[in-house]
């Protein structure tokens, strides 16, 4: 048997985020806790939560930049109540990404990556890997209810997490992949046809917009369970 942290040193892989609401605290503290251990994906990929900080880590911004843009963030940065299919517009959440991404085209990554959205007309999961980050980023957090749609060139876009919770639908085809679960209250980690290494912290502290300042306990718990787990056995 291998643990973790000896699988993901046999080889280049993969890293997929799952969606989860404002988990993206979480996925930036087991991103920081891989980093410091000298593990890098050699491709990023994810939905939602997943897609903002697989987005930042693939422009160039630093695990220690994620983790001081989200500890600084406020509800009044992205929260633009504006009449329509959601309560947020979603333009202050575009302009601050615009602001905070060392690159805005996909074509200028680091890392490549693949953002997964929902495409309305068609009713299906499409995967962006092309154009502008921001508006990729932002349809992919476009939460139903809570965002308005996006309008991108290829159509009105929604949240990637209503088809592709996982956020691993641009690595189909890639042998080794880690993917980082966001476990939420009942749920389950689905079947996945990639076959990837699963990694999945248990329950984390709960953040919302309005309870941002638990982002914190989120990241800190999520960087020392990830710790724990590249020792553990897999």
């Amino acid at each position: 048997m291998t643990t973790l942290g000896e699988w993901l040193d046999e080889g280049h892989f993969s890293l997929g985020l799952s969606s989860g609401f404002f988990g993206f605290y979480a996925h930036t503290g087991m991103l920081c806790a891989l980093s410091e251990a000298g593990f890098q994906p050699e491709a990023l990929s994810g939905s939602s939560a997943g897609a903002l900080v697989a987005g930042c880590f693939a422009a160039g911004l630093s695990c220690d930049e994620i983790a001081a843009l989200l500890f600084g963030l406020t509800r009044r940065d992205f929260w633009d109540p504006t009449p329509g299919l959601g309560l947020l517009k979603g333009a202050k959440f575009q302009a601050l990404l615009e602001e905070s991404l060392p690159v805005n085209d996909f074509s200028e990554t680091q890392i490549p990556l693949s953002v997964s959205v929902w495409d309305m007309r068609h009713r299906r999961t499409r995967v962006i890997q092309h154009g502008d980050l921001s508006t990729a980023i932002r349809a992919s957090c476009a939460l139903p209810g809570l965002f308005q749609p996006v309008a991108h060139p290829v159509g009105w876009l929604l949240d990637g997490g209503i088809a592709d919770r996982p956020g691993v639908a641009g690595l189909r085809g890639k042998d080794r992949v880690l993917y980082h679960h966001l476990h939420e209250q009942g749920a389950k980690v689905q079947n996945l046809p990639l076959g990837p290494r699963n990694l999945v912290l248990g329950e984390l502290p709960r953040v919302s917009p309005f309870r941002l300042e638990v982002g914190k306990d989120a990241f800190a718990t999520a960087y020392r369970r990830t710790q724990l787990a590249l020792d553990k056995q897999i």
